[in-house]
């Protein structure tokens, strides 16, 4: 890959009251002029994100906000995409003026309490005036983190980027610097995956897909062999071989073809399941599809993709996953589509959430999508496993992941048990 997807990126926030130099700030660590600055307040209207290589850290997403306190007549609209930027920051740098602090930065240190993101403090703008020791002594106690920086002296950057970069690599999340794998704990050194990967429309041409590219990855890291085939190949690769492989790996909408021609007895699964574990929680995802079960006639169903892509003629999330579900239930849906950073607020209207493999989201941001499901008590799950399910081979799928497997199994029982005792009571 040419360039680290976003997913992939450690995202940094930059929160703080308008004209305290948070774009400036942007610039200095970046080294480049990317976010327009000016003495007016409010210059920076909507979120500017820089992708970059931060070294030891690797490839970062920098997030510059609107300033919290802004009252023009926009105001409103701009502090909510400030404010969502929550959903997707691993670490946030909060930035103030020397010998200032508001509820505003209270109000961030709060939302980073709750939602457990670990902040810096960046006291800027000490070529006007340094703060003082009690200033100073007062910030600590309330971040264990603070730099003290001048986002215009240049000629010091290395002074105040190199601290910045201690306190980054401290705090970085541990699923950053070790992420939870794809394949590699599901292969022994020296094993083998065959990944069967269909070319069809949403295939880039001359390309594979961006979780095909990863999971190759990930096998070859963990020392490992890929083979990778056409669904078509599939059981001619399998009787050449002169031992099974370790584990076979499908898209999703060729489950059914995979689970045919590979013997019971090699471990199967699918691309978007893999990714459920890797960006999100599987369990929770293996939960949620027992969910589908419960639909009645004209419930709304979310459909919700990470990525904005152009629709194709036979689209997964819009196409066929709405039809496979019609034809589960045997009834009509009332089924939305959200893509890209889009994501209803109104969650408590759905009766399910079916979400991408979130290849194009973090994990942290992935979770919390998780999260907000959990909150308003609607059941989510991915669109692998979700397949997997309405095709009716996911018990097979789920085989490689025991946890997520009785975590199906259990929630489908007690469905069953709920279902038994109301139809006992109406009897």
């Amino acid at each position: 890959m040419d360039k680290t997807p976003k997913g992939n990126r450690l995202h940094i926030a930059l929160f703080g009251r308008t004209n305290v130099g948070k774009s400036s700030l942007l610039n200095l660590i970046t080294g480049q002029d990317i976010a327009i600055t000016s003495p007016i307040a409010g210059t920076t209207t909507d979120v500017v994100e820089k992708a970059m290589e931060l070294l030891p850290l690797g490839p970062v997403l920098f997030l510059d906000t609107g300033g919290l306190d802004d009252t023009s007549s926009l105001s409103a609209l701009r502090l909510k995409k400030t404010h969502n930027i929550f959903d997707r920051a691993d670490i946030v740098l909060l930035v103030a003026e020397p010998d200032i602090w508001t509820d505003f930065e209270e109000g961030v240190l709060r939302e980073t309490e709750k939602r457990k993101i670990p902040a810096i403090a960046v006291i800027n703008k000490t070529d006007l005036k340094n703060p003082t020791p009690e200033f100073v002594a007062l910030i600590s106690e309330k971040i264990e983190r603070v730099v003290l920086a001048s986002s215009i002296n240049w000629e010091k950057r290395d002074v105040y980027i190199e601290p910045l970069k201690r306190h980054l690599i401290e705090v970085c999340p541990d699923d950053f610097i070790q992420p939870p794998p794809i394949i590699g704990d599901l292969l022994p050194p020296g094993g083998l995956a065959v990944l069967v990967v269909p070319i069809d429309l949403e295939a880039p041409k001359g390309r594979l897909i961006l979780p095909q590219v990863q999971t190759i990855r990930d096998a070859l890291d963990s020392d490992a062999a890929a083979l990778i085939v056409k669904e078509r190949e599939l059981a001619h690769t399998l009787n050449i071989l002169n031992r099974p492989p370790d584990i076979v790996v499908c898209d999703s909408q060729v489950v059914l073809k995979m689970c045919a021609d590979t013997p019971k007895n090699i471990p199967s699964t699918t691309f978007s399941i893999l990714f459920a574990r890797h960006k999100g929680d599987l369990a929770e995802a293996a939960k949620g599809v027992a969910g589908i079960e419960k639909l009645m006639p004209g419930d709304k169903v979310l459909i919700a993709e990470a990525c904005s892509h152009h629709p194709v003629q036979d689209d997964i999330g819009r196409v066929k996953i709405p039809r496979w579900l019609r034809q589960y239930t045997g009834f009509e849906l009332n089924i939305d589509v959200f893509a890209g950073r889009d994501y209803p607020e109104n969650l408590k209207e759905y009766s399910i959430i079916i979400h991408c493999g979130a290849c194009m989201l973090t994990r942290r941001e992935m979770l919390n999508r998780i999260q907000k499901a959990r909150e308003a008590k609607v059941p989510v799950t991915n669109y692998g496993v979700a397949i997997s399910f309405l095709q009716g081979v996911l018990r097979r799928t789920l085989t490689p992941f025991p946890a997520a497997l009785a975590a199906f199994d259990n929630e489908t029982k007690e469905i069953k048990e709920e279902f038994n005792n109301e139809r006992t009571a109406f009897l």
